[in-house]
């Protein structure tokens, strides 16, 4: 069996500590390596009986401003940028372990996620890569707002955004990326969160937000953008929107093969989609690969270390 064609996950643990978005108080954060099989795993150090959750869209939660996880008892939230970082570098399975009720937000995008995953390293396993290929279109949504994932041989995302605002006048409205062609870590990881200066106060009157502020998001006024660097890239905004889709996507808890396209769509109709698609088995498949080259190019990583 090919490297391509294997599941993976991290060589080493490897730690962080950044601020909760919401709590604004500091979170400890800790990735394992998952053995095959295993799926990504989530799991609260904070709590007096023990919260694991596997990422898949059934056990998602709360969708308010954030991708939550539950158990039934208790959530887990902001979890989608690290799972974008997951779904980039090709990570199938691993142990993700928190001491609070959210990821931290570092800089806001997946980034941070991508530096700590590459340091701990990243090994193939002995078992064979699942890959959800789309077999028939799936939509949610209506012209205000939607999501849909088409059949496709490869990975492609594409995001419209729609603001009636004089900053979003200046920049692109949509993006779009085929991984055969284009490189997750330079064009996706880097696009950070963003937010209007009014929604953010009303949000620290309600006991949220926190933690924001203009080093882990990108703030709008009535006019202009707040943050004296400006945008890391033109279409950030709409890459940003890109991040969110790829990390809700991988709920679905395989590497998906297909095209999605989404119009104003939040998490949660990305979440609404995927339990379209699970709800309709006869809209996909799940495979593997013998082969190296038998696999999409999407999905060809340069990854020697086998266990």
């Amino acid at each position: 069996m090919s490297v391509n064609a294997q599941q993976h996950t991290l060589k080493h643990c490897i730690r962080a500590t950044g601020v909760g978005l919401h709590t604004g108080k500091q979170v400890n954060l800790l990735l394992r390596p998952g053995t095959p099989d295993s799926g990504i795993v989530f799991k609260r150090s904070d709590l007096d009986y023990k919260f694991s959750v596997k990422a898949h869209a059934m056990n998602v939660g709360n969708t308010t401003m954030a991708t939550s996880l539950t158990d039934g008892r208790n959530e887990l939230s902001t979890i989608e940028h690290l799972m974008a970082a997951f779904a980039g570098l090709g990570i199938d399975n691993a142990e993700v372990e928190v001491d609070a009720a959210e990821l931290p937000i570092m800089d806001g995008s997946a980034a941070p996620f991508v530096f700590l995953i590459q340091s701990a390293g990243i090994v193939a396993q002995n078992a064979p890569k699942k890959f959800l290929v789309m077999r028939e279109p799936v939509r949610v949504g209506d012209e205000s707002a939607y999501a849909e994932l088409q059949p496709y041989d490869g990975f492609a995302l594409k995001y419209t955004l729609d603001y009636d605002h004089p900053v979003f006048a200046l920049h692109d409205h949509t993006a779009e990326v085929d991984f055969c062609t284009t490189a997750f870590i330079k064009e996706i990881s880097r696009a950070r969160t963003f937010g209007f200066l009014a929604d953010y106060e009303k949000l620290k009157d309600l006991n949220l937000a926190q933690g924001g502020s203009l080093d882990n998001a990108v703030v709008v006024d009535d006019s202009r953008i707040l943050n004296e660097e400006g945008l890391r890239v033109r279409d950030e905004f709409a890459k940003h929107k890109l991040l969110d889709a790829l990390g809700d996507l991988y709920l679905l808890g395989f590497s998906l093969l297909g095209r999605f396209h989404g119009y104003r769509s939040g998490h949660s109709i990305n979440n609404a989609l995927l339990r379209k698609v699970l709800a309709n088995p006869s809209s996909f498949d799940v495979i593997c690969y013998e082969s190296d080259c038998a696999v999409p190019p999407a999905y060809q990583r340069k990854i020697t270390t086998l266990v």
